[in-house]
This record gives structure tokens, sequence and C-alpha cells, in this order.
């Protein structure tokens, strides 16, 4: 497998709100929207340094509005609740892929903490 992960396909499937994701290496990846929002790699999510990526709650509806490819290495998702700054690298919506389950069981233990409702 080459360093940066190859995509063969992408689809949004907006009434299960997920968006599949295909790999040259055989991975299939059917991320959640609201998964893909909470997660984005925007700086209105990660922050701008360390230790200041935001908690982002209320997601659990959002969808998919338009794919818009960046270059040969990425696309911007452009959500409907008006988020539209996250641009995901393959290598992000690898990673993504990859971790959903570990990822996601934090993020959902994160807003229990916070007392916020997905």
């Amino acid at each position: 497998m080459s360093a940066t992960p190859r995509p063969t396909g992408i689809v949004l499937h907006r009434a299960s709100h997920l968006l599949e994701v295909s790999f040259e290496s055989g991975e299939v990846f059917r991320l959640p929207c609201e998964y893909l929002r909470t997660h984005s790699p925007s700086a209105e999510v990660q922050g701008h340094g360390p230790g200041q990526r935001v908690l982002v709650a209320g997601k659990r509806h959002v969808n998919i509005d338009a794919i818009e490819p960046v270059g040969h290495y990425a696309v911007l998702l452009r959500f409907d609740d008006g988020h539209q700054t996250g641009i995901f690298s393959w290598s992000v919506l690898h990673e993504l892929g990859r971790e959903q389950d570990t990822n996601w069981a934090a993020y959902l233990a994160a807003l229990e903490q916070a007392g916020l409702q997905r």
C-alpha cells in the first residue's frame, strides 16, 4: 500500500446521510455525515493549535449538500448547516474510516461528559 491512500470512488447516500469512500486497497468506508462534520479537519473544529479542538454537538441530522474536488488530493464537503471550510484529504478520509469506531466512542463520551446532545 502506498503512503498516500488512493481513492477509487466516493458516493454520497443522501437518504441515509452517509459518504461512502472506496480506496484502491479494497477498503470501503461508510462514513456518517454527522461523524464527518464533528471531525472536520477545519480550524473551526480542530482549532489553531494543540488542545484547541472544539466539541461540536447537535449535528445528528446534518447532511452534505455538495462534494467539490480540491486538486487530486482532497474534497471540500459542504454541509447543510453551512459548514464548508473542511478540506478532507484522501489521507484524512482514510484515517477517519480506519479509526471510526475509536473516534466515535471518544466523541460520544465527550458529549456525555459535557452534558451535550448529538
